[in-house]
């Protein structure tokens, strides 16, 4: 079940979306055909997550069942955006019966960067660092050469003293994501090229989607699991209800 599926060639149709953040990202790609969305998301993505896929579709003439994968944005993030995109790429890969393609959401902040930077460079390192709330942060280090991504430092979760002595010690070229505006100089980095704010988060979760399905990482619907980085202790009743809403979702929901 947790196999990987073969290296595809040629165009794809994928269907793709994060909710780890406060911005929904939604993508669908259909041979060289391509629609992206990035919307306000937060708590309530889960109410407006479907209607968007079905739009998106729709504007390329494709139906659920025409898919060959579904991707998503598998975290870190905000505990319920991850339990709503992990539901509904679970429900409406089930019913279609295609595979997942799980994207890490902080390489999603690296490949933005990195797209902001012109995307001609040969290598690249890039620190992502995501604002985590009470003074904490989602950090990454990823590093491109070669037309592919490579994880140097996988996702962790980080007080802003520890991360920046981190950094200090192996400073990366490129620090890219929320934190630099949310925590500015209690965040203290070294001298490096700094990207505060994502130009098209929905555009570079479709690249690495294309990517991931280029490579063969197609895996089984059940495998659609979040990647959470902090226990959640309690949840308000909105974020319960939005996480039963998007547990509901099945194949039905789409054409």
């Amino acid at each position: 079940m947790s196999a990987l599926l073969p290296a595809t060639p040629g165009p794809a149709r994928l269907l793709a979306f994060d909710t780890s953040t406060e911005l929904m990202a939604v993508a669908v790609l259909c041979g060289g055909v391509e629609g992206t969305r990035n919307e306000a998301g937060g708590a309530m993505a889960s109410a407006h997550l479907v209607p968007l896929l079905q739009t998106l579709l729709a504007e390329v003439g494709l139906s659920l069942r025409q898919l060959d994968a579904i991707a998503f944005g598998r975290g870190p993030g905000a505990f319920t955006g991850l339990r709503t995109s992990c539901a509904v790429a679970q429900g409406l890969a089930f019913g279609a019966s295609v595979p997942v393609l799980p994207i890490d959401s902080l390489l999603i902040v690296a490949d933005d960067a990195r797209a902001q930077l012109g995307g001609a460079q040969a290598a690249l390192d890039v620190g992502v660092a995501m604002d985590a709330r009470m003074d904490e942060v989602y950090a990454a280090r990823y590093r491109w050469a070669e037309g592919a991504w490579a994880c140097v430092l996988p996702p962790g979760l980080y007080t802003l003293a520890a991360l920046a002595e981190r950094w200090r010690l192996d400073a990366p070229a490129v620090v890219a994501g929320s934190a630099l505006k949310a925590f500015g100089e209690r965040l203290p980095l070294p001298d490096c090229r700094r990207i505060d704010t994502e130009a098209d988060r929905a555009a570079a979760l479709l690249r690495l989607a294309a990517a991931a399905w280029r490579a063969g990482q197609g895996v089984d619907a059940a495998l659609a699991l979040p990647l959470y980085l902090r226990d959640k202790v309690a949840q308000t009743t909105a974020e319960r209800s939005a996480a039963k809403a998007a547990a509901s979702v099945d194949a039905g929901a789409l054409p």
